[in-house]
């Protein structure tokens, strides 16, 4: 009810005094609309959008190979978080075009819906079609530079978020062809985060030349401080995709099946030009996994090249079945889930005008494709059948155990549902909550009866449930389904849980709607048994209730790792960059820094606190320096005065045994430095001269984030004239000022204080490594690792099934070799062991 005082509203439809006319309306400009709208055109500004940018430019190189102008492509990711790709192709075209009166490299890095994939015979098959890839990656970009060799000359161009700040302009002689791009994510843009993950764009650079054979790519992650480079290169393509996909699995045949067809057709009255490249190979597990892509592009999806092949095989497997009189009378009908269990296939295609769901390409839809991968995968497998029947009838076998499984499970699923509504329903284990609303129910999965009753005392009763799980549960990875679900711990999971299980066509025994809460948390200890418990539970919710992962709903609670201490102060850390946060602000308390110079007053405590924040950053980029053989504080030395502005590159001179280098201020520095220092071989007797002199130029990619940071310093007030160690002392570093316990310190470089505040942040502190659940009371439990406020939690997804279904095999499948072989690898990465 409104008080009677209110004025009365006006009428719902009387028009608005304001008239809408034509000045009404706007017009985004340029790539301004990318930046309105990023997840239009690149699916968000999450960290898998931020992903997605790499893959943006990646798949221009791969277009290239696809046409058959590029061997290798090089990616590295820099010290400052940019990244770069360089290839060898043809390069972006950078002459003038005849009607945008713009260079070519211009227009298409900055006119959405341009490029070479309209139908110019600039690509036949691409991954590429609505020409906003690259463009966008530029729109997102806090900067963004591209070079281009062409022509015998490097050609170069800079953006700014989208905008060109340097024209197109020839900074040397280009011994080849190619293009590099170079680019850092806008945290404008990208909020959550802007670092990219190296196992995520190394994952997908592995599958990429799996599915273009003769493609070499090398990779390097320049941030740690020992940087290792790693090269991918498969000559047997696709085949070698699916044998990977099969490691540490007993294949049913040796040989993976491949299927090849080439087609002709019409599509809206045009010739297009379709290419499929099918392998799969069976194997002893009861999951399958089939990947499918579109000019090289993962359509995690699927789309009409998987529903062909997925029909094609029901149908060849049962009609080769029927015809061979291997089915009896008795046995069930043979349905697509049961020809799919321990099937690992690859379906590649190419397609010269192909149809996708989004700019993201997640599904293919291009009508023609169904048909054509049905009738090749259909007639390739019934060819193979009749070629090879021992494996057909072991692959028949296979599928009839598999149905025999699924009714024996359809039953076992039956006395869950039954017994959850007979017997009042939910688990008497489970200490449920009051809250019905599945949207803001948590449910957490705890190890053992000692855990969970301290998080049954410690929880919100109004929405967070507890559900404990004594011992270990049974290996959904090496157990058929029906025994699985004969494990008590297993049915009061999916009982409390409440979507059923399933998968494939018997998905309808699953349904994520019916999940009672919208975040299952599981909480296990940080030790070996923990570890495994964990996996164990990953492992049957990935096999049997994807959806709920798919969905969001599975997270991992992040304990603290630390627990320092230090007189009456306690805190939880939750890993080590934090802890290195935490030594500066420790560090900094109870000191000041002065200029040696007499007389100098201390430097303000708020400018002090902003200073020693640019210096830790300024440390961290410092290794993009260091690993090209020069210092730092060297390095730091060759800035403008005035600007601030840093060298650009450094040169690199190896003679003999000898090394030196020069740092050189921008392209026309080294366009000029490359001129006059060729590499020079020395003459000598034998037909082949010796290089006695090398050359080589290291761009700086670092040098904008360290000119940044320079000038904040500067403005903060620190003297950064000079950073290279002086004769005479340049701070003072003094250590609880006006107490009886001062102590001082002298500095003889800028870059100094930082060592010296962390040294101090240790003194006195008590760091012990955090290991298990148990170790907390109720209270602490809370407040570490279920309150909302202060808690971390890991979403888990699938952005790769292919390797977490190769993970899961490999830890939890029955073959032991490559499990040694994986812990023998992955031992000295170990931080902390638990024994």
């Amino acid at each position: 009810m409104s008080d009677q005082n209110d004025a009365p509203s006006a009428p719902q439809n009387q028009p608005s005094a304001e008239s809408y006319d034509a000045s009404k309306l706007g017009k985004l400009e340029g790539l301004e609309a990318v930046r309105k709208k990023p997840g239009m055109y690149i699916g968000g500004t999450d960290e898998r959008a931020l992903h997605h940018c790499v893959s943006e430019v990646l798949d221009n190189s791969v277009d290239e190979h696809l046409a058959g102008h590029c061997k290798k492509i090089e990616v590295a990711i820099h010290v400052d978080g940019s990244i770069s790709i360089r290839d060898d192709g043809r390069g972006i075209p950078v002459d003038i075009h005849p009607q945008y009166k713009i260079p070519g490299v211009e227009m298409v890095l900055t006119t959405l819906h341009s490029g070479g994939k309209y139908g110019q015979g600039g690509y036949k098959f691409s991954g590429g079609t609505h020409g906003v890839g690259a463009k966008c990656v530029n729109a997102v970009s806090e900067w963004f530079e591209v070079e281009v060799s062409r022509n015998g000359q490097i050609h170069h161009m800079t953006f700014e978020r989208g905008k060109t700040t340097k024209k197109l302009e020839v900074i040397g002689k280009a011994k080849g062809t190619g293009t590099l791009i170079t680019f850092k994510p806008d945290p404008e843009i990208f909020k959550e985060t802007t670092v990219f993950k190296a196992e995520t764009i190394s994952r997908r650079l592995r599958e990429l030349t799996f599915l273009n054979s003769g493609l070499e790519i090398t990779f390097v992650d320049e941030r740690p401080a020992d940087p290792k480079p790693e090269t991918y290169l498969y000559k047997d393509g696709v085949i070698e995709f699916v044998k990977q996909m099969n490691q540490g699995k007993n294949a049913l045949h040796p040989k993976p099946v491949r299927i090849a067809k080439e087609s002709h057709t019409q599509i809206d009255g045009k010739p297009a030009e379709i290419h499929l490249e099918l392998v799969l190979q069976y194997n002893d597990s009861y999951n399958d996994l089939v990947l499918c892509y579109t000019n090289t592009i993962h359509n995690p999806d699927g789309g009409t090249h998987l529903s062909g092949f997925r029909s094609a095989l029901t149908r060849a497997i049962n009609q080769f079945a029927k015809a061979n009189n291997i089915l009896k009378e008795k046995d069930p009908q043979i349905t697509g889930d049961d020809v799919r269990e321990g099937l690992a296939a690859v379906i590649s295609i190419k397609h010269s005008d192909p149809k996708f769901e989004s700019q993201t390409k997640v599904k293919l839809l291009s009508p023609e494709v169904e048909s054509i991968v049905g009738s090749a995968a259909y007639e390739g497998l019934m060819f193979y059948f009749e070629s090879n029947t021992p494996v057909a009838k072991r692959i028949i076998e296979k599928s009839l155990m598999a149905a025999r499984a699924r009714e024996a499970a359809r039953k076992a699923r039956e006395t869950i549902r039954k017994g959850a509504l007979s017997g009042g329903g939910l688990p008497g284990k489970l200490a449920d909550c009051s809250e019905k609303d599945p949207a803001v129910c948590e449910l957490y999965i705890v190890e053992g009866d000692s855990a969970g009753g301290s998080a049954k005392q410690g929880r919100d009763r109004r929405y967070q449930a507890i559900l404990p799980l004594r011992g270990k549960l049974i290996n959904s990875e090496k157990a058929q389904l029906d025994k699985v679900l004969s494990n008590e711990e297993i049915r009061t999971l999916i009982t409390a849980i409440g979507t059923g299980i399933g998968t494939g066509e018997d998905e309808s025994a699953f349904n994520a709607d019916k999940a009672r809460y919208h975040r299952v948390i599981i909480m296990t200890d940080a030790d070996v048994d923990g570890s495994h418990i964990r996996t164990l539970l990953l492992t049957f919710l990935y096999r049997q209730m994807k959806g709920i992962i798919e969905r969001g709903y599975v997270y991992i609670a992040q304990p603290p790792l630390y627990k320092i201490k230090r007189k009456k102060r306690e805190q939880y850390v939750d890993n080590d960059e934090q802890l290195n946060r935490i030594l500066l602000e420790l560090g900094a308390e109870d000191i000041l820094i002065s200029p040696a110079a007499a007389g100098s007053p201390p430097l303000a405590p708020a400018a002090l606190d902003q200073i020693i924040e640019m210096l830790a950053a300024l440390d961290k980029l410092g290794h993009g320096i260091t690993r090209h053989g020069a210092g730092l504080a060297e390095y730091l030395d060759q800035q403008n005065q005035e600007t601030h502005e840093l060298p650009r590159y450094i040169a690199r001179i190896r003679e003999g045994n000898k090394e030196s280098h020069q740092f050189l201020a921008d392209d026309k520095a080294r366009a000029a430095f490359m001129a006059a220092n060729p590499d020079q071989p020395a003459a000598t007797a034998s037909a082949a001269p010796m290089v006695t002199r090398r050359v080589t130029i290291h761009e700086i990619f670092e040098a904008n984030e360290l000119t940044k940071l320079l000038k904040a310093l500067a403005k903060a007030g620190l003297d950064i004239s000079s950073f290279a160690p002086s004769a005479q002392p340049r701070y003072v570093f003094t250590e609880n000022a006006a107490t009886k316990n001062e102590t001082k310190a002298e500095l003889f470089s800028p870059l100094e204080i930082i060592g010296q505040i962390r040294a101090n942040g240790r003194k006195g502190l008590s760091i012990q490594r955090y290991k298990g659940l148990g170790e907390m009371n109720p209270k602490q439990l809370y407040e570490t690792t279920m309150d909302p406020d202060k808690r971390r939690l890991l979403k888990v997804n699938i952005a790769d099934a292919a390797k977490a279904d190769a993970l899961f095999t490999l830890l939890m499948g029955d073959e032991v070799p490559p499990r040694r072989q994986f812990i023998e690898d992955n031992a000295l990465n170990v931080q902390y062991l638990d024994v």
